[in-house]
Order: structure tokens, then sequence, then C-alpha cells
């Protein structure tokens, strides 16, 4: 290699680099707006009068708004049309723009949950074009990016948590600093540029349905990812809840202690999806999505023994739970990707993502009418039954050895 070679790939890897690190910036800074209603919600209760139960609509709303928007964009063939930064770059600032909604009408009322579903369907032209974005910088590494971008995801989930603990019971506070970061994740994804591997993303096919279910491995990717999904956002929306619950009488400041401890949780989860993601590439997805589902189950058994009966053992039961929650959910997307044929990865993927995050919006409105009717201990080991079918889901893989990636 020559010096003018060597010179050009230099400066590719710094673009790449620079490129990387600005999108995930921008997905941090952008996807704090999913759950900035969800982490002030009893503050936001508390000030109109109502109950934590009564506002479950808006958390469930964004998921709804998700997959609406996931398919829309996929069926319009929108994000082939224009270039991904400008997509992404119009949604961060649509989705920042209704997240200010609340300013102005009843929690309770319909046209906050529009709201919440304009937030949603916008990030919907956030978080798969970022994925798309990113994958196109290389192809040896689809565990590790794919990880890097869902731990963004995660990182800005937990995000409206922290702003809550040190903006105290201002629910506005907590909203106003969300949507400013959302726009200014929406103007830095400007800046990023496409990678050589970019290429056009398969719209959704109908078709894809019937090869989903017939193509075994693609079948027992997207039932793992089932099992992951009954969990993962249920887990994020009530985690700073439950545990300001569990605080109670034991701490000054219950709420303040909840969002602290849901931030750390959901960020914690975040940190280990780089580690996660190196393994998978060298070990297999599979297997790092199955261990990652055994210790997720686990936590979630375990914080219902604990709840009761010391705070600091549900607390740590709580942290592990959220290290462990995600670092499977990137594998099964990928999974997908290896197992699909070629020109039907899009559209699988695709309908993998829209109905995983239909299935949450079930599990996220319908948590607090459980705790209700039964209690928080059993609501964790109702929600650790997701994991559970995961892993029964991936013994598919572990049985046959020579699809193990």
């Amino acid at each position: 290699m020559n010096e003018v070679e060597t010179n050009i790939e230099a400066v590719a890897r710094r673009v790449m680099v620079r490129s990387i690190i600005l999108l995930l910036f921008a997905q941090v800074a952008v996807l704090s707006l999913w759950f900035s209603a969800a982490s002030v919600l009893p503050a936001l209760a508390a000030a109109n009068g109502l109950e934590v139960a009564d506002l479950a609509g808006l958390s469930a709303a964004t998921q709804i708004g998700f997959v609406a928007g996931a398919l829309v964009l996929a069926i319009s063939g929108l994000p082939d049309r224009v270039r991904p930064q400008r997509l992404f770059a119009v949604f961060a600032l649509i989705a920042s723009a209704a997240n200010l909604a609340l300013f102005l009408v009843s929690p309770d009322g319909l046209l906050a949950f529009t709201s919440r579903l304009v937030v949603g369907f916008a990030l919907a032209g956030v978080y798969p074009v970022g994925l798309k974005v990113a994958v196109g910088w290389s192809i040896k590494r689809r565990g590790l990016i794919a990880s890097l971008l869902v731990g963004a995801l995660a990182l800005g989930s937990a995000l409206p948590h922290l702003a809550v603990y040190f903006g105290g019971v201002d629910w506005r506070l907590t909203l106003l600093v969300t949507s400013v970061a959302g726009m200014i994740g929406g103007i830095a994804i400007l800046f990023c540029d496409v990678g050589p591997y970019h290429q056009q993303a398969a719209k959704f096919d109908p078709r894809a349905i019937m090869a989903a279910w017939q193509i075994k491995p693609v079948r027992y990717a997207f039932l793992g990812y089932f099992g992951h999904m009954w969990e993962l956002y249920a887990f994020w929306a009530w985690v700073g809840v439950v545990a300001g619950v569990a605080a109670t009488g034991h701490v000054e400041n219950p709420q303040a202690f909840g969002s602290l401890i849901a931030f750390w949780a959901i960020g914690l989860g975040a940190v280990v999806c780089v580690p996660s993601g190196l393994l998978a590439d060298r070990f297999g997805k599979a297997r790092i999505a199955n261990i990652a589902m055994i210790i997720s189950a686990a936590s979630g058994i375990c914080a219902a023994l604990a709840f009761e009966y010391s705070l600091i053992l549900f607390v740590m039961a709580l942290i592990i739970w959220g290290m462990s929650i995600i670092p499977d959910s990137p594998q099964f997307s990928a999974l997908v990707a290896d197992h699909a044929p070629p020109d039907r990865i899009g559209s699988l993927m695709t309908l993998q993502t829209a109905l995983g995050f239909a299935l949450t919006s079930i599990t996220v409105q319908f948590t607090p009418q459980f705790v209700e009717a039964f209690s928080w201990p059993m609501a964790f080991l109702v929600l650790a039954l997701g994991p559970l079918f995961g892993i029964f889901s991936m013994r598919y893989f572990k049985q046959n050895k020579d699809l193990i990636q």
C-alpha cells in the first residue's frame, strides 16, 4: 500500500469515527424524548390531582405511535428517497415540538395522548434511520454496531430520569430539557456522513410475514425478540415509579430516589451493550442473547422476592435487571439479518420491530392495572415470563450449533 492509499484510508477512518460519534450523540439526545413523560408521571399526576395509573396511556401512546411510524415509513419507502440525515433531523424536531404539548393540555385528555402518539411516530424516523446510517460504515462488526445504537437508545431513555433527579418535582423542567436536547440532536445529525456500505433499504413486503414463520432461524429470532420486548419497556417505563414506592418511608425524597435508580438501571444497560456486542461478534449472537435473558429473568424473580424484604437487595436486583435487560435486543435484529433472504432483510426487520413494539404497548399500559389488582412482586414475576420464553426460543440455535453466529 503506497502513501497516498494510506492517507486515504486514514481520512476515511477519521470520517467514520466522527460520523459514528455524532450519530450516537444525536441518538442519545433525541431518544431522551421517549421517556420524558413516563419519568415525570408521579409529579405530573400530583400536579393535576390524578393517580399515576390514570396517566399510563401516555407511555403506551409512545409505543403505539412508534409502531405506526415504523410501518408507515417502511411502506412509503420515504427513507429511500431522501437523505437519512435529513429525515432524522426533521422527525427529531417534530418529536421535540410534540413533547412540549403537555405544557398546554390536560395530561389525562385526548390531546395529551395524541401528543405522545406524535412523539412515538416521529421517533420511528430517528432510531431505525440512525441504525441504517450506522451499519453503512461496516459489515464485519454488525453485532457491535447494532449494540452501540441500542446502547444509545437505552442511554437516551435514561436521561429523563436524571433530569427529574436534578430538577426535583418540576416536571416542566424535564420536558423542556429533553425537548431542547432533541432539537440539538436533530441539528447534530446533519453533520454526519453516510458510509461506503450505505444502501437503499428494502420496503415493507407483506409476503415477509410468511417468511418470518417459514424460515426457522428467523422465526425463533422473532420469538426471542418478543420475549425480550415483553419485559423491556414495561421495566423502563415503571422502574422509577416502583423504586420510589419501595423507598417510601426509607428515604427523604422517594421520587428523586426512584428517578436516580431508574437512571442507573437503564443507563448501565447502555454501557453493557458495548462489551456484549464485542462478545456477540466473537462467540455468537444467539449465545450472548441467551445469557442476557437468563440473568434478566433471574433478576426479575429476585426483585419480586426482595421488594418487601430489603430495599438494598431490591435496588441491587433492579440495577442488575436493567443491565441485563437490553444487551440481547440488538442480537435478535442481527440474527434476523444473518438468516433472512437478502431481498427481504429490510421487510423482516421492520416487521420484527413493529410487532415487538406493539407488544410493549400492552405491557406498558396494563402493568399499573395489574399492580393495583395484585402487587408489584406479582408484576415482576409476570414480566420475567418474557425472557423465560425467549430462553426457550433460543434452544433452537443451541440445538443447531451450525447456526450459532
